[in-house]
C-alpha cells in the first residue's frame, strides 16, 4: 500500500491539507492535486477538475482518491458545479481503477432532523445547496452500485482547525478576536450543535479508504460533544488569553445586511441548522473504529488559532 498513490483533490484547502498531513505521517506515496499546483513537499498536479481530461490525468494511476474540493459558497456555482465535477471524478476514477473517498457534508437532510440525526435521516432537502450536494451524493452512490468504482462516502458536520476560514469558528469568531474585537454570532446564543475538527476528519478519511469492508457506504465522520455559541467563545478567549463578549446579530438586521453582503445572504438558507439543537450522531463509525481517538474542542481550538497566527 505504501507504493501505491493516494491522490488529494483539492490538496491546497483545508481539508485537503489535513489529509495529506495524515498520509505523511503513514508514510503514504502522495500526490497533491490543486487548481495551481503549489503544495509544499509533495508531489503536485495542476488540474480543473470541472474539465475531463484534467480529471483523468490527475487520477491516472492513483490507488485512492480523496475528493476534498470546496467550491466557493454560492448557491448557484453548486448546483453547476457539483454534478459536473463528481461525474468527471467518478469516469477517471473507473479509468484507472482507484477507489474514491468523497469527503460529504450534511445539507441533504430533510428538516426538522431527529436529534441526534444518523445517515439513516430521510433526505428532502429544500435547499439549493442540499439539492446540489443531494445530486452528487447521488450519482457517486449511483456508480458505487452499478459497479463502475469502488467508494465510500464520510459526511462530516460543519468543521473547524487549521485554515479552516470558511468555518464558523473563523467567520463568527476568530477573525475579529484576532483583530482585538468580539465575535459576531448569526443565529441564538443557546443552541447545541455538534462539529469535526478537521484533522479528525482526515484520519477519519484515510480509515474509511483503508478498510475495503467500508466501502458502498455513507458514513458520519467524528464529532465532538454538542457545543453552544457561548462555550465555543469562551474556549476561544482562554486560548488566545483575552475576554471578549460574544455579540449575537438579530434576525431583522441579519436579512438587512444579507441584502448588501453576498456571504451572508448564502448563509441565510442554511441558518436552521443553528436555530435549534443540530446533533450529529457518528456512532456507526465509532462502533467500527472504536479505537478512534476524537481531538478536544479545546486542543483542536488551539492548533487552529496557531495556524492562523503564524500566517501572520
Amino acid at each position: 500500500m505504501k507504493n501505491q498513490i493516494h491522490t488529494v483533490l483539492g490538496a491546497s484547502g483545508a481539508s485537503g491539507r489535513a489529509v495529506i498531513k495524515e498520509l505523511q505521517t503513514k508514510n503514504y506515496t502522495i500526490r497533491a492535486v490543486e487548481r495551481n499546483s503549489k503544495t509544499k513537499d509533495v508531489a503536485g498536479v495542476a488540474a480543473d477538475l470541472l474539465k475531463a481530461d484534467d480529471a483523468i490525468n490527475a487520477i491516472k494511476g492513483s490507488a485512492y482518491v480523496y475528493l476534498c474540493v470546496g467550491l466557493p459558497y454560492q448557491a448557484k456555482i453548486w448546483q453547476r458545479d457539483w454534478p459536473l465535477l463528481i461525474q468527471n471524478v467518478i469516469k477517471a476514477c473507473e479509468q484507472t481503477n482507484a477507489v474514491l473517498i468523497f469527503l460529504d457534508n450534511v445539507y441533504m437532510y430533510e428538516r426538522p432532523l431527529a436529534v441526534p440525526f444518523s445517515e439513516n435521516q430521510p433526505q428532502n432537502p429544500t435547499t439549493i445547496k442540499g439539492k446540489a450536494r443531494k445530486q452528487t451524493a447521488d450519482l457517486l452512490l449511483n456508480a458505487i452500485a452499478n459497479k463502475k468504482i469502488q467508494g465510500v462516502i464520510g459526511r462530516s458536520a460543519d468543521f473547524y482547525g487549521e485554515y479552516t476560514t470558511n468555518s464558523m469558528f473563523y467567520a463568527s469568531f476568530l477573525e475579529n478576536l484576532l483583530k482585538g474585537k468580539s465575535g459576531q454570532y448569526l443565529s441564538k446564543n443557546n443552541v447545541l450543535h455538534t462539529y469535526a475538527y478537521v484533522g479528525d476528519n482526515a484520519k477519519a478519511l484515510v480509515a474509511l479508504a483503508t478498510d475495503p469492508t467500508t466501502y458502498g457506504q455513507v458514513w458520519h465522520l467524528p464529532v465532538g460533544k454538542p457545543i453552544s455559541p457561548n462555550e465555543i467563545n469562551r474556549l476561544m478567549n482562554a486560548s488566545l488569553g483575552v475576554n471578549y463578549e460574544l455579540k449575537f446579530v438579530p434576525t431583522l438586521m441579519r436579512k438587512l445586511l444579507g441584502l448588501f453582503i453576498k456571504p451572508i445572504a448564502e448563509v441565510e438558507e442554511m441558518l436552521y441548522q443553528f436555530e435549534t439543537d443540530y446533533i450529529m450522531d457518528c456512532q456507526k463509525f465509532m462502533t467500527h473504529f472504536p479505537n478512534f481517538e476524537l481531538t478536544p474542542y479545546e486542543v483542536g481550538i488551539s492548533k487552529m488559532i496557531q495556524s492562523f497566527q503564524n500566517e501572520k
